[in-house]
C-alpha cells in the first residue's frame, strides 16, 4: 500500500513538473527590438569589414540568423512607420522626406502599431529612445502609442550630451518619460543612458509576463547641424588609433559605444531569468550616410550609393536574429525579406493568429527566419516618392530603379575613409558575410542614368549594381514599370505638412513638445 503511495505521489510530481514546464516553454517570448540609426552596411564586422570590430553585436548575429537579403526603407520615419506597422510607407502617406520638429503630421492615430498588437496578447511594452514619428499633438506621442513607459526624445536628431534639438532653425530641448520634459539626462550620453534604462527594464521586468522592449538608439546619426556632427566619448575615440581619418575615427567611437550597448543588454539578460525566452532583433533604419552625406561617414561597401538613396547602398540593411527559439541558429539567410515584416512575424511568434491582422504589407517570415524554409516574399517596392518622382522595385533577381534624389550625385561606390577598396577588399574578417561583386567595368557610373530611363540590375548576380542590363531586357523593365504602376494605385497621399510656428520652443519653456493637446477632455 505504502509502495503503491509513494508511487502515485512520484507520478503526481512527476506530472506536475511536465505541466510547469509546459507552462514556462509555452510563455510568448520576450522580445527587444533593437534600431542602430544611420548604420551601414560595412560599419559591423560581421559583414566583413576589420576597421571597426563589433563583437558584440557579431557574437550576436553569428549565434541567430543574419539577415543578407533584408531591405529597409531609404530614410528614417518610412522604416519605423512599417516597424510600428507592418505597412508599406506608400499605405501610411509617410513615404517622402522625414518628420522635423517643427511639422504638424505624423503616423496616423488610426494605425495600430506594434506596442499595441502586443498588449493585446498580455506583454509589458516599453520604449527607449528615438520616436521620429510625429509630436504635434499628444495622441502622436509613444505614451499614447501603446507604451506603457516613454524615455527617449520626440524628433529626429540632437546633441547626444545635451538633448537639444535644432530643426529649421529653432532650438529646445527634446528629452521625455512617459510624456514629461526630463532633464535631469542633461550632459549624459545618449547611447549609455538608454542601454542603462533598458538594462533597468530587464531587471525590474516580472519574468511571468512577456516583454517587449523598443530601444531605438540615437547611434549613429549625426548630431545637430550647429555644432559638433560625430560625439562620442573620448574613451571610445581612444580605441581606433589605427583610423587616421578624424571624422571616420569619430565614427567608429560611435560604433563602439553602440557595439558595448549591446554586450551590456545581452549580460543583463543572461543575469535574468529571461535569457533563454528572448529573441533580439537587430536592424538598421536605412543604409549609411557615407562619405559626408548629412555630415556623416557610415559605410555602406560595396554597395552603391548612400541613406536616402535607392541603390543598394540606400536600401539592404545590416540586421540579424537572435535567441534561442531559432530552430537552426549559427547561419545566414538570403531569404528575402522587407522591414515591413517584423510586425506578422512577431505576432505570431507571441502567439498572436496572423489571420486576423488586417491591411497588411508585411508576411509572417518566422519560418524562414527559424527553420531555413525558403522565403514566401517574392518582391519587395522599396519606393515610390511622388514629390522626387523616385522609384525602385525588386522582384525575383531584378530590381528596376527610375529617377534619382539629389540629381544622382550620391552614386558612387565609397569605401571608409582612411581605407583604400584594394585596403578593404583584401583583409575581411574571419567568418563574416562579405558581398561578392563581379569585376566592376569601365563604365558602371555612366551605363546606367535612371533620370532619363529606368536601369535594370539582376541583384543576385551584381548586388553592387555595376551593369545595367536594361537595354537587352525590356520585356523585364516592363514587367517592374508595371508592377510599380499597380502599387501607385494604391498609395495614399502624402502626409507632410509644411512648419507650424507654434511648434516653437520659445513658446514652451525652451522645449520641443507637442502643441496640441487632444488627450485632456
Amino acid at each position: 500500500m505504502l509502495s503503491k503511495m509513494f508511487n502515485s505521489a512520484i507520478l503526481t510530481f512527476f506530472l506536475l513538473g511536465c505541466m510547469l514546464e509546459c507552462v514556462y516553454t509555452a510563455q510568448p517570448p520576450n522580445i527587444i527590438f533593437v534600431v542602430a540609426d544611420d548604420l551601414g552596411w560595412n560599419d559591423v564586422s560581421f559583414h566583413g569589414s576589420s576597421q571597426i570590430p563589433t563583437p558584440h553585436i557579431d557574437a550576436l548575429a553569428q549565434e541567430g540568423v543574419i539577415l543578407t537579403n533584408y531591405y529597409v526603407s531609404p530614410i528614417c520615419t518610412p522604416t519605423r512607420s512599417a516597424i510600428m506597422t507592418g505597412k508599406h510607407p506608400i499605405h501610411t502617406g509617410l513615404q517622402y522626406s522625414v518628420i522635423i520638429a517643427d511639422e504638424p503630421y505624423g503616423l496616423g492615430t488610426n494605425e495600430t502599431i506594434m506596442p499595441q498588437y502586443l498588449r493585446s496578447l498580455g506583454y509589458r511594452t516599453h520604449m527607449v529612445g528615438k520616436w521620429h514619428l510625429g509630436f504635434f499633438k499628444e495622441s502622436l506621442t509613444p505614451s499614447h502609442r501603446g507604451f506603457e513607459s516613454y524615455y527617449g526624445y520626440y524628433g529626429g536628431m540632437q546633441d547626444y550630451f545635451t538633448h537639444e534639438s535644432t530643426e529649421h532653425t529653432l532650438t529646445g530641448f527634446d528629452f521625455h518619460v512617459n510624456g514629461s520634459i526630463y532633464k535631469p539626462v542633461f550632459g549624459q550620453y545618449s547611447t549609455e543612458i538608454y542601454t542603462e534604462k533598458t538594462q533597468e527594464i530587464i531587471r525590474n521586468h516580472n519574468p511571468q509576463e512577456p516583454l517587449y522592449i523598443y530601444l531605438a538608439h540615437q547611434a549613429v546619426h549625426s548630431a545637430n547641424y550647429n555644432g559638433q556632427r560625430l560625439q562620442a566619448p573620448y574613451k571610445y575615440y581612444e580605441r581606433f588609433p589605427n583610423i587616421t581619418n578624424e571624422n571616420r575615427r569619430k565614427f567608429a567611437a560611435m560604433v563602439s559605444a553602440l557595439d558595448d550597448s549591446l554586450g551590456n543588454i545581452t549580460q543583463t539578460l543572461k543575469e535574468s531569468s529571461l535569457y533563454n525566452n528572448t529573441v533580439i532583433v537587430f536592424t538598421t533604419d536605412n543604409g549609411g550616410p557615407a562619405h559626408g552625406f548629412d555630415a556623416n561617414y557610415a559605410n555602406n561597401w560595396p554597395l552603391r550609393g548612400v541613406k536616402d538613396t535607392t541603390w543598394e547602398g540606400g536600401l539592404r540593411g545590416a540586421g540579424f536574429l537572435w535567441g534561442a527559439l531559432i530552430e537552426k541558429p549559427g547561419r545566414t539567410s538570403d531569404g528575402m525579406m522587407h522591414v515591413c515584416d517584423w510586425v506578422p512575424t512577431l505576432y505570431g511568434l507571441a502567439g498572436g493568429n496572423t489571420s486576423t491582422l488586417q491591411h497588411l504589407d508585411g508576411i509572417d517570415v518566422w519560418p524562414m527566419l527559424s527553420r531555413a524554409e525558403p522565403s514566401p516574399r517574392k518582391e519587395i517596392l522599396h519606393n515610390i516618392d511622388p514629390v522626387r518622382n523616385v522609384s525602385a522595385i525588386r522582384i525575383g533577381d531584378y530590381k528596376l530603379v527610375q529617377g534619382q534624389n539629389y540629381n544622382g550625385s550620391w552614386s558612387d561606390w565609397y569605401p571608409p575613409e582612411g581605407e583604400s577598396s584594394v585596403d578593404v577588399d583584401s583583409k575581411p574578417v574571419p567568418n563574416a558575410f562579405v558581398v561578392s561583386c563581379p569585376s566592376k567595368p569601365a563604365n558602371a557610373s555612366t551605363n546606367c542614368d535612371p533620370k532619363e530611363k529606368p536601369c535594370l540590375f539582376n541583384i543576385r548576380h551584381d548586388p553592387c549594381e555595376f551593369n545595367n542590363i536594361a537595354d537587352w531586357n525590356q520585356d523585364i523593365v516592363e514587367l517592374l514599370l508595371t508592377r510599380i504602376e499597380e502599387y501607385r494605385a494604391t498609395m495614399v497621399p502624402i502626409r507632410n505638412k509644411k512648419p507650424d510656428p507654434q511648434s516653437n520652443p520659445k513658446y514652451h519653456d525652451n522645449c520641443w513638445v507637442p502643441w496640441i493637446n487632444d488627450t485632456k477632455t
